[in-house]
This record gives C-alpha cells, structure tokens and sequence, in this order.
C-alpha cells in the first residue's frame, strides 16, 4: 500500500485518527506500506504531521521515504531518504545497489551540515502558511473557489463560477493568454472525475503571488 501525507496534489493531511484506522486494518495482514512524506515539514493550522513511524504496527510494516529536496527547497538535487525496520531495510538494499551506484557526495555534505541547524526546517510550516495566506488574500475578489489546503506548498482553486472547459484546456489557456501557469488536476488521476480544479504553487516570492493573484481575479 502506497500512502502520501502531507498530500500531493489535494493538500490534504492524514490525522491521528486516520493512522489508527490504517493500523488497525493493516493488522494480521502482510502488506507492507510505503509512506511519502516528503512534505513532513510543511503542515498547517495548527495540524501535526503523523508519520507512520509514530504507530508501531504501522512504523514495522512501512518504508518512510522523505525528500532533503521539498524541505529544503533544491528539489532539482533529486537527494532524500529513506526510513525501514532492519528486516526490510536489508531488502530495500539489494535493489537500490542496482539502482543507484552513487550520490552526489559534496551535496550529503553540505545537507548534513545544513540539518545542525533545527530552525532550517522547524521554521518552514510558518514560513509557507504566509505564503498560502497571502496568496489566498489576493484571491479574495476573484470567483476561483479556494479548497482546504492543509500542508504542501500548492494551493488547489475549483473554477465551476468560471468555465465549464476541462482543467488541462483552461490551464493551457491561462498559461498563454495571462501568463499564469497551474496543473490540472485531472492527470494526477488514472481515470479522472471530472471536478473542475487547478493547482497553484505558493513557494514564490511575495511579488510574484501579489500579480498572479491580481491576474487570476480578472479571469
């Protein structure tokens, strides 16, 4: 079973009760769970992030794969890592010796050093719910419907008061004619709903969300 919380793309964050409703059907069984949390550190309102290393018949079933990337904001490193029980680490082994022959070394170095300082990623749950806020205050005037955004650094907008068009054709149009650029929904889905949502990312600078929000309240 492959779970992901903070999630991408619906921004949406599993609870404690969530975790224990897992743990509970999970157990007696042999599935092992794989756990993206690579957003761990961006959660907002107050939320806590459950990993499943807090639930001990969760943490001896599951891989915990995280990302220095998404913490750090240097996704393009492609650096992260990985958390398993003993047994399931020595699997794990075997298959990523294959996999990956080697990392960048000069860059484990330059993160390890960067982690000495706790406040690089306490920080960063306050830092992005600014970003989401003020983002979402430019948005006020606009008739793009802003949906939960509990933790990640997107923000998904419905747009049923604006155009009944499909998300990947008003995400190309939005692109071209206002300079806006978002990802449909729709093709993070195998077989898509049908809602009418865009994502927006909120990790820029205040300026560069002031316009776009100006822009889409035009639309």
């Amino acid at each position: 079973m492959i779970i992901n919380t903070p999630n991408n793309p619906t921004a949406s964050v599993f609870s404690g009760e969530d975790m224990r409703m897992l743990d509970g059907m999970l157990r007696g069984t042999n599935v092992v769970v794989i756990s993206d949390e690579v957003y761990e550190h961006i959660v907002f309102d107050g939320h806590q992030h459950q990993s499943v290393a807090r639930y001990p018949g969760l943490a001896e079933r599951s891989f915990v794969v995280s990302s220095f990337g998404k913490t750090y904001h240097v996704t393009g490193w492609k650096m992260g890592y990985v958390l398993a029980p003993k047994e399931l680490m020595t699997e794990f082994r075997k298959v990523h010796q294959f996999n990956v022959f080697v990392t960048n070394s000069p860059l484990q170095y330059a993160l390890a050093e960067f982690m000495e300082n706790p406040d690089a990623y306490l920080s960063l749950a306050a830092f992005y719910q600014r970003k989401r806020d003020f983002f979402l205050e430019g948005l006020k005037n606009s008739r793009f419907k802003p949906l939960p955004s509990r933790g990640t650094f997107f923000q998904n907008l419905a747009y049923d008061a604006i155009s009944d068009e499909k998300d990947t054709d008003l995400a190309i149009r939005l692109t071209k004619e206002r300079g806006v650029a978002s990802i449909p929904v729709s093709v993070f889905y195998r077989e898509p709903p049908g809602h009418r949502v865009l994502r927006f990312c909120f990790a820029k600078s205040e300026e560069t969300l002031a316009r776009g929000a100006e822009i889409l309240c035009k639309v």
